[in-house]
């Protein structure tokens, strides 16, 4: 008992602060909290097996889950195995065969080595365990909650298997955290995705619910590897990196800048064969194909780092996701200079030589005049350099004989015509039309336009983006989303991992305008598109929401809802920084954005506008 008497109390108040005594936990109670450490879902129990299966030297592992690996996780091997006895140890915690002492930490070549795996997931689920060291008899043990039943004997072959039921069946706190089964399904892909392409000497097969999820042929070709994982269209686009540099030799795949993808779900990186992520190393990735690749979008790579274990520390997180160089710059440097010499090998990354040379011809174009505006025709006439260049036929040229005509001829599903009076009803914010004289568009993004208030500046992409989510979302009539048959249907081919889950949402992407269903395979056919990306690549747009989808259902986030897909697909149909926009459609833009709910903000939370009231405009130049 500990008695204070502060000083700001009265003299007969006494606080009293009573302390438990400090006691060893039991067993049972270590091993759940180990298993928080180490199994917080079911791809992270689905991942220390398969590490498990690879580090005993299997040249096949079969999966398969239940529910998303809520209700069943089997992993079959056909490694090594274990005799009677290990097997009884391998399910005690902290035991392993893969260090001695603390002095082997410095030199871990396996991808465990804690010896927690086994008896965290125990703790935590109904686990069979059944093992031999050569085809005939084999030990099979039966754990409930980490306690473990009288062993028994089966035939079978020579390997391992394990058999987790009921994962988290006594932790309902955990259970109940867990996410969608589409998301946790993500994460269990992923994890098969990244050993499958690093081993590709090894067949992975996983089968969720009955149909297959991975699948990979096990020839010992990378290359086939990630034909098999990411699809084959996207394998042929990727250049080959192979050197040493530095002690480390850097070797594995990586796409030309013009080959990418929204979201980072297409880099693996790995580090003596783990799977790692490391802000570092990503940096050196994205300063490769720096002024390469456009603003947030990220290449396509699956890179191997090979060092000398001593220079590298893999104890630093529970789940062994993350190491440590001894020299973190040199490691910066080898993956940087790799890649972007990879790029110049394959022809990939301009030399400063080309570069040099292709700036001088310009120049001398543009000193005999042969460099004009090929998008303005002063007769209005739509030249066939028009097609040839892509000039997008939903926006109309920046100048026509008759500029007027544009006025009826709105930005992609805009139905609005320009108002010849201001209305409250039909313009909440009307202020941004009130005296409205569009000026200009600078840099190609912006619009910049004059009103009673003041001077205002509209992002033209997000608020494009605003006017379609508020189509997609209904707010703008049920019939605003109309969709466009295509000519000769297409077909959309994806990895596996894309089309398993892209299965699970199917009718929410259909909702806002895609007509496609399943075609064999990973394969989807596409017969209609939404009318508001008839001008654009409809395959690219629905391929870049599907990696957004993806990555959010993988990521530790919220399962992508139907708003999410809606806000995706409305970014990807908007018009684009960088897009030349007329004046009638500038204006037209800004009529459609005043009768959104919130012209100020688009679905992501980016602002739309800013305002630079004439009191502003006065103050900064000091006339007030």
């Amino acid at each position: 008992m500990i008695s204070f008497a502060p000083l700001l109390r009265p003299s007969h108040i006494t606080l009293i602060i009573s302390h438990p005594r400090i006691r060893l936990l039991d067993s049972h109670t270590v091993n759940q909290i180990a298993a928080g450490e180490v199994v917080e879902r079911p791809a992270a129990a689905l991942k220390e097996l398969v590490e498990n299966a690879l580090d005993a030297g299997a040249t096949k592992i079969e999966i398969e889950l239940i529910d998303s690996g809520k209700a069943l996780i089997c992993v079959r091997d056909n490694g090594r195995g274990m005799s009677l006895e290990d097997a009884e140890l391998a399910l005690q915690r902290h035991a392993t065969s893969k260090i001695g002492s603390v002095d082997d930490l410095t030199h871990v070549g396996t991808l465990g080595f804690r010896g927690e795996a086994l008896p965290s997931i125990a703790s935590v689920s109904h686990m069979t365990l059944t093992t031999a060291e050569s085809d005939g008899l084999r030990t099979q043990f039966r754990i409930v909650g980490g306690e473990v039943e009288p062993v028994s004997r089966i035939a079978g072959p020579k390997g391992t298997e394990v058999l987790v039921e009921e994962l988290f069946f006594n932790t309902p706190a955990r259970l109940k955290f867990l996410k969608s089964d589409t998301t946790e399904l993500g994460q269990c892909m992923d994890v098969v995705s990244k050993y499958a392409i690093a081993y590709p000497n090894v067949s992975f097969t996983m089968v969720h619910n009955g149909q297959s999820a991975v699948r990979t042929n096990g020839s010992g070709n990378m290359l086939e590897a990630i034909a098999d994982v990411w699809s084959r269209d996207l394998a042929r686009s990727l250049a080959e990196v192979d050197t040493e540099i530095g002690g480390m030799r850097i070797h594995g795949f990586v796409s030309p800048p013009h080959v990418n993808r929204p979201t980072r779900a297409y880099q693996y990186l790995y580090v003596n064969g783990r799977p790692v992520r490391t802000r570092s190393l990503t940096a050196a990735m994205d300063q490769a194909y720096r002024d390469l690749t456009p603003d947030r979008r990220y290449p396509v790579i699956a890179l191997m780092v090979d060092v000398d274990p001593t220079r590298v520390d893999v104890n630093v997180s529970p789940t062994k996701s993350e190491v440590k160089f001894q020299a973190e710059g040199q490691a910066f440097d080898a993956i940087r200079v790799a890649i972007k010499s990879a790029l110049m090998q394959h022809g990939m990354m301009p030399s400063a030589d080309g570069v040099a040379a292709a700036n001088e011809a310009l120049r001398a174009a543009e000193r005999v005049g042969a460099v004009e505006d090929w998008r303005i025709r002063s007769t209005g006439v739509v030249d066939q350099a028009l097609v040839e260049f892509g000039a997008s036929e939903t926006f109309p040229l920046s100048r026509t004989s008759d500029p007027n005509l544009l006025l009826s001829a709105p930005l992609p599903a805009s139905g609005i015509s320009t108002p010849n009076q201001l209305n409250g009803a039909r313009y909440p914010f009307g202020e941004l039309l009130d005296g409205l004289r569009v000026l200009g568009q600078s840099m190609n993004t912006f619009i910049l336009a004059e009103t009673k208030r003041g001077i205002v500046i509209v992002d033209q992409h997000v608020a494009h983006e605003r006017i379609l989510y508020e189509y997609l979302c209904g707010l703008k009539g049920e019939s605003a989303i109309e969709r466009q048959p295509l000519l000769v249907p297409q077909t959309l081919h994806l990895d596996r991992r894309s089309a398993v889950l892209l299965r699970e949402r199917l009718h929410e992407v259909t909702d806002v305008g895609f007509d496609l269903e399943p075609f064999g395979g990973e394969s989807y056919v596409v017969r209609a598109v939404p009318a508001a990306i008839r001008s654009k690549d409809p395959l690219k747009i629905l391929r870049d929401m599907v990696d957004e989808l993806v990555d959010a259902s993988v990521a530790r986030r919220l399962v992508p809802t139907r708003e999410q897909i809606w806000i995706t697909t409305a970014c990807h149909m908007a018009v684009k920084a960088g897009d030349p926009l007329s004046h009638a459609e500038m204006e037209k833009l800004i009529v459609d954005l005043a009768t959104t709910e919130n012209p100020y903000m688009c679905p992501h939370g980016r602002p739309i506008t800013i305002t630079l009231t004439v009191e502003d405009l006065m103050r900064k130049f000091k006339r007030t």
